[in-house]
């Protein structure tokens, strides 16, 4: 078995919208970046390569390439998780925590961990989502912008 860790940040613009874990949050403002920004799946896709040692996002999806300009970071979790299962590796679990002063998230949770599990064809219950505040402290307490930790663990497939 492997472990891996992601984290990922962006700063927070009006105007953009908020895609987090694939699922467009209502609120007048959102990740700002080079492709649609959706923070948590990007720090699962860091993990998910960290723990097949297979690099990073910007190794397989740079900023710098226009292929990936306003990308949908699920497709990109596709194609991560693809190089995982060429790897030898599958998902034993993954756990996320989402940190953003507000919008407050938890009625989204479930709706995330469906559009994960459906991404990267995995049990509900192989995936884990928490939602937290800074309690005002730092960027994401003073809401301009959000972060995502996540730990997965990979097995070896049968």
């Amino acid at each position: 078995m492997r472990i891996g860790f992601g984290y990922d940040v962006h700063r927070l613009r009006p105007g953009r919208k908020c895609i987090l874990c694939g699922v467009e949050i209502p609120c007048d403002f959102g990740p700002d970046g080079h492709s649609d920004a959706d923070v948590p799946v990007h720090a699962l896709i860091d993990a998910l390569l960290g723990a097949a040692a297979l690099g990073d996002i910007g190794t397989h999806f740079p900023d710098t390439d226009q292929r990936w300009k306003n990308a949908n970071s699920i497709e990109l979790l596709k194609k991560a998780y693809n190089l995982v299962l060429l790897h030898g590796y599958c998902l034993g679990n993954a756990d996320i925590t989402i940190v953003l002063q507000s919008p407050r998230l938890s009625t989204y949770i479930e709706q995330m961990r469906k559009t994960l599990t459906s991404a990267i064809i995995t049990d509900i219950e192989n995936i884990s989502i928490k939602v937290t505040t800074e309690e005002g402290l730092g960027f994401t307490g003073d809401s301009s912008g959000i972060s995502a930790y996540v730990v997965v663990l990979l097995q070896p497939q049968n």
